[in-house]
């Protein structure tokens, strides 16, 4: 059976491509911590992605360890991401990025 449409290693870069620039549009665009944060970690997937594929590409285990570091990172940014919304939270009632300017003063 003859496959239509073969999955080169480009779809999987185009791929995390777009999911990086998902991630950053949520980032940059958003005022609610919890969807810049979600979009943090899509655009660690998104690299991750692309680790995967490197590592497929060249036939090395590197890529798929580095994977297993920021999977990590990532778990561990999520949890202190998340203990600074409850924090912000409690002191404003409120989950809006703009009130991390306030706090400087």
């Amino acid at each position: 059976m003859d496959i239509l449409f073969p999955i080169t290693p480009t779809h999987y870069l185009a791929l995390s491509a777009i999911l990086f620039g998902i991630g950053t549009a949520g980032v940059l665009s958003r005022k609610n911590i919890f969807v810049s944060l979600m979009s943090l970690e899509l655009m660690l997937n998104a690299v991750n992605l692309s680790f995967i594929t490197f590592a497929r590409i060249h036939g090395d285990l590197t890529g798929q360890v580095i994977v297993l570091f920021v999977v990590a990172v990532a778990a561990a940014e999520a949890c202190v991401g998340l203990a600074i919304v409850i924090a912000l939270f409690r002191l404003k009632e409120n989950v809006n990025v703009d009130l991390f300017n306030e706090l400087k003063d």
